[in-house]
């Protein structure tokens, strides 16, 4: 049975790591708060499809098959869950911070998808996300 076990190890090991990035490191944004002032060592995330039209397509159909559209309402306007079109991110709008909340997950409800998502997958939603055009409400564009 123990030669059995260190035999499919390493088939195992190839099927969870192919076809998949590591685990994202920390990202650093401008957006983060750092104790002390100083900012914790990190790497900024670059999104690979950012622009790509079919990219954004493929991530808004991940945005309603994954439920995402549940909290954040159609077009990610808000609804139990912040609006995601609105332009304003709690978390950062870079393509690394919105990875990182998909990947992650965050406080007070956002699950954290990096166990059931492919990092392609995530960047095709980051993509759909940054593609969104803020609503443009007439009684605030006098503010």
């Amino acid at each position: 049975m123990a030669v059995r076990a260190v035999a499919t190890a390493p088939l195992i090991a190839l099927l969870v790591t192919s076809g998949q990035q590591a685990v994202p490191p920390a990202v650093r944004y401008d957006q983060h708060v750092f104790a002390g002032g100083a900012a914790p060592p990190a790497e900024t995330l670059e999104n690979p499809f950012k622009g790509d039209r079919r990219s954004a397509a493929d991530g808004e159909k991940l945005f309603s098959a994954f439920n995402c559209d549940g909290c954040h309402s159609l077009g990610a306007t808000g609804g139990e869950g912040p609006s995601l079109a609105d332009g304003r991110w709690r978390y950062g709008g870079a393509d690394g911070a919105i990875f990182h909340s998909i990947y992650y997950g965050r406080p007070r409800g956002m699950p954290a998808f990096g166990g059931l998502l492919p990092p392609d997958a995530i960047w095709k939603l980051v993509t759909y996300l940054q593609g969104l055009a803020p609503a443009v409400d007439p009684a605030t564009v006098s503010w």
